[in-house]
């Protein structure tokens, strides 16, 4: 058995350890909330994105939606009942957000052909007062204030009856 007397490199090897003890809670500390800013911005773009992409789905539904017959006795009729059944299905798709998207479905002359009619669907989201994670102050900036999506489609005046 060899026995080390205390005055030796083992001596020094124990006291140096000494002084490192609470260095990897400190380094912990430093580096945690770096991590953590990290983990958050992933977490909340990736819920942005699924919001937006959400809100483009329906939109692009609703817009579908307008393509289905709607019984009326005048094309103007017809195409109210056409953007009503747009907003309808459209807000549907969009009941798992906080709060409930806002519809606006209209429909007018269409700018490339003015015979043909355009029905055109835009959701929109207030972020800003219902987020999806709640804000952190330094994050916060980079968040947008409402996401949108907008979709048209064109009918024939002829066909809408």
């Amino acid at each position: 058995m060899i026995s080390i007397p205390m005055g030796t490199a083992y001596a020094g090897c124990r006291r140096k350890h000494q002084r490192q003890r609470g260095a990897s809670a400190v380094e912990f500390a430093l580096v945690f909330p770096l991590f953590f800013m990290i983990f958050y911005a992933i977490v909340t773009f990736s819920l942005l994105f699924v919001a937006q992409q959400s809100l483009t789905l329906a939109a692009e539904e609703g817009a579908r939606a307008a393509l289905n017959y709607q019984q009326a006795q005048t094309v103007n009729a017809a195409l109210d009942s056409r953007t009503a059944a747009a907003c309808q299905a459209a807000t549907s798709l969009t009941n798992w957000l906080a709060a409930q998207a806002s519809c606006n479905a209209s429909w007018a002359p269409c700018t490339f052909d003015a015979a043909m009619r355009c029905v055109t669907v835009t959701l929109t989201y207030n972020y800003q007062s219902n987020p999806l994670v709640p804000p952190v102050p330094l994050l916060n900036a980079a968040l947008p204030a409402t996401l949108s999506s907008t979709s048209m489609v064109q009918l024939n005046p002829g066909y809408v009856l």
